[in-house]
């Protein structure tokens, strides 16, 4: 709707993650360049954590593209509390192996298709989204995983993405020999308030904004003050915000604005009121 009123090549606060959109931000940057040395360990652990919407998956997704290059065989999985069985078979179907049959005929399976990547000079890279929801059981499985090796070379290096509750997990005494293949980790803050502007001109610009519609500083301000700089939050309000200036027919947004947007989705995750209640309310007034 508002793209082509504002003349937008496609949504620039989209919600599902986009490399073509990861801002920079001092923790971004500093995260960034601890994953790229990560990487070329090529073993061991890379943890992100980050509050829910920091841009953990993004930031991940841009590494990988980066790694797309380097003969890099990637397999994802989303963790949904799976017990360390079936995480065994999420990995080999993420890798798209046969993932029928017992644990150890799985395990037989990854250890041969691992081993046939490294011959034909790939790299296997698992990525955990969602970490903080796995079992003791089933993070110890992916440390029982990263032991598969050829020679002195591993075979499997793991990225792990979750929420800060997943750093007190790794600080359990039962998980300090994973914590000991940790070669890097970082944890994703919020925003500061000048990053928050320039993350939101950096995603404008990237779908062709050239100044339409404008938005003022105290727009930017109050941005940043309900959203705390969180990105997905900023998403959210900025994409309503630009729908409501569709709708108003705006080409300059301000911090009457943005004030109008926060109320109306205040409005419509307030409690909703039966008939029955209206009447009586009517009735006792």
């Amino acid at each position: 709707m508002y793209e082509a009123y504002y003349h937008f090549t496609g949504n620039p606060f989209q919600l599902s993650p986009d490399p073509r959109f990861l801002y920079s931000s001092k923790g971004h940057g500093r995260a960034m360049a601890y994953l790229i040395y990560g990487a070329h360990q090529g073993e061991g652990f890379i943890v992100i954590t980050g509050e829910i919407g920091a841009g953990k998956t993004t930031l991940a997704r841009a590494l990988t593209n980066r790694l797309k290059s380097q003969n890099v065989v990637l397999a994802q999985v989303v963790s949904t509390r799976l017990e360390a069985d079936d995480l065994v078979r999420m990995v080999a179907a993420a890798f798209g192996l046969p993932h029928q049959g017992s644990k150890a005929a799985l395990l037989e399976e990854l250890e041969k298709f691992l081993l046939s990547c490294h011959k034909q000079g790939k790299r296997a890279l698992l990525l955990v989204d969602e970490a903080q929801n796995l079992p003791i059981g089933a993070v110890e499985e992916l440390r029982m995983l990263s032991n598969f090796q050829y020679e002195d070379k591993s075979l499997l290096q793991s990225f792990l993405l979750g929420q800060p509750e997943f750093r007190r997990t790794l600080q359990r005494p039962e998980m300090e020999q994973l914590l000991q293949r940790v070669i890097a980790a970082c944890h994703l803050g919020p925003m500061d308030r000048a990053e928050t502007g320039a993350y939101i001109a950096h995603r404008l610009r990237t779908v062709g904004w050239a100044g339409d519609p404008s938005i003022d500083d105290d727009a930017l301000a109050a941005i940043f003050h309900h959203t705390g700089g969180i990105p997905r939050r900023i998403n959210i309000l900025c994409n309503r915000l630009l729908l409501l200036g569709y709708m108003d027919e705006k080409h300059a947004l301000a911090g009457n604005d943005v004030a109008a947007v926060i109320e109306d989705m205040k409005q419509e995750f307030a409690p909703i009121t039966s008939p029955a209640d209206r009447i009586g309310k009517g009735t006792e007034g």
